[in-house]
């Protein structure tokens, strides 16, 4: 199901399995876990991650789930979270292209994506109301985040979900296209990363990450952006940065240390 390419230091990573919108059972998030091990061990420069047919991923496969005996702590604690946590993580900017159905763990995949580009048709949100079912893989916690509480609560209670553009106006992703479009231009924003100068870009998100799981205030962050800006100094992309600015050209950089 899960199928990965490597090319000019630009993994792709392809949800294959259009049949079932690409939902996720046990063997599939084992294999998307090893795509991404595949693609750090490469050494790529930027990631993207997509999904086949008309839908991104509609959740967790539940068509042979019984709910008498289901361990879904094991399933979400065990599998889901341990993924999410790799995706965040990964050592290189990464891009996912968000269409159809985001939802669920789907939508998971979409929280611990850097950059997230959307389709105007997607669907986003809580389909869990008729499951009996609550919102998981930190949907609360980006809804909350980024909606407030009465709006989340909304989305759950009711099971509406909101369109791309929706999602989009409302701040939860970057940003949004015709659905003939969005693809292009994830790869195009995930082919110009790769380019760019990869420690800076990871001191970055190390930065972002601080701000939203630490919850630090202005002077804290403001501390650690010197820090790493420090650091930055001894890097080759760095020197060659400030000399193409000197020189009035455009940068090579190659992303090493």
């Amino acid at each position: 199901m899960i199928e990965l390419t490597i090319a000019d230091n630009v993994a792709e990573v392809v949800m294959n399995a259009p049949d079932k919108l690409n939902s996720l059972d046990p063997q599939a998030i084992a294999e998307l876990d090893a795509a991404y091990r595949e693609a750090e061990s490469a050494g790529v420069r930027a990631l993207l991650l997509r999904g086949e047919g008309r839908a991104f991923c509609a959740g967790r496969d539940i068509s042979e789930v019984d709910p008498q005996d289901d361990d879904v702590l094991g399933y979400l604690g065990g599998l889901v979270t341990p993924l999410l946590e790799r995706m965040s993580s990964f050592p290189a900017p990464t891009f996912a292209v968000a269409h159809g159905a985001c939802l669920g763990v789907g939508l998971g995949l979409l929280i611990a994506t850097d950059v997230v580009y959307v389709a105007d048709t997607a669907k986003i949100g809580s389909p869990f109301a008729n499951l009996g079912a609550t919102l998981d893989s930190g949907g609360h916690a980006l809804f909350f985040e980024r909606l407030g509480a009465h709006k989340t609560l909304d989305l759950i209670y009711t099971g509406r979900l909101m369109s791309g553009s929706e999602a989009v106006a409302s701040g939860l992703f970057s940003q949004v296209f015709p659905a003939d479009e969005v693809t292009d231009a994830t790869r195009a924003a995930a082919r110009k990363a790769s380019t760019g100068a990869t420690r800076a870009f990871l001191e970055s998100k190390e930065l972002v990450h601080a701000l939203r799981d630490e919850r630090l205030g202005l002077w804290q962050s403001m501390a650690d952006e010197n820090r790493a800006q420090a650091a930055l100094c001894d890097t080759d992309d760095y020197r060659e940065g400030f000399a193409a600015f000197q020189q009035k050209r455009s940068p090579a950089f190659t992303g090493r240390a």
